[in-house]
């Protein structure tokens, strides 16, 4: 029912907007061109409702003009477009939640082409198909406990709008785990969209880019009744053959499934293996050898090389238990698009964003870069970070 309401008060909407016009709602055009070689990386601080951008050159970061930017809102996920042209920014400001959509100039600098006010929901994780043409978001707010919603909106190709479409609520069956909205991502060929519900375990929805309802029924990744862990967060190998979960609480770590037909998650043997204290955030590195988590609890980030069938082996940096050291409470991570570089941003500060390369003479180990602040109060509370591509 909380779909469907979603859906009636956002008709009621367009048809007001029909009717008395919808400044605001519709994007503007704007011919400001995007950045399609230009590296950047974006930071959402939640205690400071920002968004902090950067410009990622021979190891150093430097802020693009006019960030950080004001929000309005508390940020909780950020996404940029396969064309690197549009960043979209997810949040709530308590009783609304919010889209905004920036477009990415010269030199990196965002201007705000819209501001789209969602009602009650509010979407905690949000990513963007590869052909542009839909973002998907994980409804944080969807009622009841064991309905997960995800919201699916079609993006205007000629100026970057937003129109809320057919999405889709999935019931999970009671005694399996309670519903903690964590991550949503698309595979890299736009076939799946794999869902991490917390202690709820996970969704595998088949995904159409062309279909005005792309989504489909899902498989689900169901954990035993009672188990203590929860999956964080998500990364998808670039061939579409494994997925990575940062798993968080009892047999935690780094959980890895090979990806069958239709969806159909088989475990990796070994997995998963062990990281730090509560992993929060996965990623692949740009050549697809190597997957790094972020561990929240003890503020590392621990990294494994990845073999046949997607199974994982700690780097030698980062074996027997000792891991990379990063910002206090580690909570996001991504790889820069010129494959040289991995980001971490810290919730907790100290500090709030570090740039690590990669070491010339042992493969996939992190070396510290350079790391900076996101803002004028320490911590700003980072909570998601994305990059050009």
């Amino acid at each position: 029912m909380g779909l469907l309401r979603r859906v009636a008060a956002v008709l009621g909407l367009l048809a007001l907007c029909w009717t008395t016009g919808c400044a605001g709602f519709w994007v503007a055009v704007n011919n400001s061109g995007g950045s399609t070689t230009n590296d950047y990386v974006y930071v959402a601080n939640a205690n400071t409702e920002t968004l902090a951008g950067f410009q990622v050159t021979a190891g150093t970061l430097t802020a693009v003009p006019g960030s950080p930017y004001s929000l309005g809102f508390v940020p909780a996920a950020v996404v940029v477009n396969a064309a690197n042209t549009i960043v979209f920014v997810a949040g709530s400001n308590g009783i609304d939640g919010f889209i905004n959509t920036y477009s990415i100039g010269t030199g990196g600098a965002l201007s705000l082409m819209t501001s789209n006010n969602l009602g009650s929901g509010s979407d905690i994780s949000i990513d963007v198909s590869p052909d542009g043409k839909w973002l998907l978001g994980l409804d944080a707010n969807g009622p009841p406990i064991d309905e997960a919603i995800v919201d699916v909106y079609q993006i205007n190709s000629a100026t970057g709008g937003l129109l809320l479409g057919n999405g889709a609520s999935f019931t999970v069956p009671s005694g399996t785990g309670t519903i903690v909205p964590r991550a949503l991502k698309i595979a890299p060929n736009g076939d799946y969209v794999f869902v991490a519900l917390g202690t709820a375990g996970d969704l595998v929805c088949p995904f159409t880019e062309s279909n005005n309802i792309p989504l489909s029924s899902p498989q689900t990744l169901l954990f035993q009744s009672g188990a203590n862990i929860s999956d964080n967060a998500l990364a998808v190998s670039s061939d579409e053959k494994v997925l990575f979960i940062a798993r968080s609480g009892t047999l935690g770590g780094v959980a890895s499934y090979t990806i069958g037909a239709g969806g159909a998650l088989s475990n990796v043997s070994g997995s998963p293996i062990a990281a730090g204290t509560q992993p929060f955030s996965v990623a692949i590195d740009t050549a697809g050898k190597d997957v790094y988590v972020a561990n929240r609890g003890d503020s590392t980030i621990t990294g494994y090389s990845i073999g046949s069938g997607g199974v994982l082996t700690a780097l030698n940096g980062s074996a027997n238990g000792s891991s990379y050291s990063s910002g206090k409470q580690v909570t996001a991570l991504a790889v820069d698009n010129s494959g040289d570089y991995l980001l971490a941003a810290a919730n907790g500060g100290s500090d709030d964003l570090t740039l690590y390369s990669y070491d010339s003479t042992t493969t996939g180990n992190l070396v510290y870069a350079t790391s900076t602040s996101t803002g004028n109060i320490d911590p700003t509370g980072p909570v998601a970070i994305a990059t050009t591509h």
